[in-house]
């Protein structure tokens, strides 16, 4: 696919890997729309790159309407897009029976119910063209719940919806990639209290991940030492979990 001509869509871009990926696709010349809730840092993007083609849409991913009336702004000036990057994510500590049930409600609504309606706009263009990828970002903290990250957790477990959509959308021509990241430096992750091994920079993660989209691969984890860390977690009996990860340091509630 020639880099100039990709148009690529992308939520969650003002910060962290979101805009990482921003950077990354502006440079190789790609038509970019970009989706946060803070209006001033797209605004301040679009001003660093005053002869890319940037249209931004400030707009919160927990508002289906105003997702869809973007994605559908973006299609009409720029045709339909190659390449769909639901990003937008938060990541909050949580505890149950703590008044913490509103955190529990905005995760899942950002992290898995924003992806959604971040494709939904963009099927029927797509599945018409026959051609076109749809990106989530999931992560490795899916694959087990991690205590004091429950809603996160839940909300990145939440993520198999790409598998079933991978499934769906492969006799219609789209592909489907999840990127399951493992700690990336970004405002997400700088309070965090806790080690975190092999942590990447964004700039580092957004080539890798540009670099599986635009061969379609199905499913990828960086960096590669977080796919075995991932696969040795899954593995772990539930009494052995449950003994190493009782007194593990907590991300603080409501933070990040």
């Amino acid at each position: 696919m020639d880099a100039v001509r990709l148009k690529v869509f992308i939520t969650g871009a003002s910060s962290g890997i979101g805009l990482a990926l921003a950077e990354h696709y502006v440079m190789r010349g790609a038509v970019v729309g970009l989706v946060a809730r803070r209006a001033d840092s797209l605004a301040a993007f679009a001003a660093r790159h005053p002869h890319a083609t940037v249209s931004i849409y400030p707009a919160d991913v927990r508002d289906a309407d105003a997702l869809a009336d973007a994605a559908h702004r973006f299609i009409a000036e720029h045709g339909a897009a190659d390449i769909v990057i639901a990003n937008a994510g938060v990541s909050r500590g949580a505890l149950i029976g703590q008044g913490d049930l509103d955190t529990f409600r905005d995760v899942m609504d950002i992290n898995y119910f924003g992806m959604v309606a971040t494709f939904e706009p963009f099927i029927e263009s797509m599945t018409a063209a026959r051609r076109g990828t749809l990106v989530g970002i999931a992560s490795g903290a899916g694959v087990r719940g991690l205590p004091g990250s429950g809603a996160y957790s839940a909300s990145k477990a939440a993520a198999k919806y790409l598998e079933s959509l991978r499934v769906e959308m492969r006799p219609l021509g789209v592909s489907v990639v999840t990127i399951a990241p493992g700690y990336v430096r970004s405002a997400m992750t700088e309070h965090n209290p806790y080690p975190m091994p092999f942590l990447m920079d964004a700039d580092r993660f957004a080539a890798k991940a540009a670099g599986v989209i635009e061969r379609r691969v199905r499913y990828a984890t960086f960096p590669w030492q977080m796919r075995i860390a991932g696969m040795l977690l899954h593995a772990l009996p539930r009494w052995l979990y449950d003994a190493l990860f009782e007194r593990a340091p907590r991300k603080p509630r409501k933070s990040g």
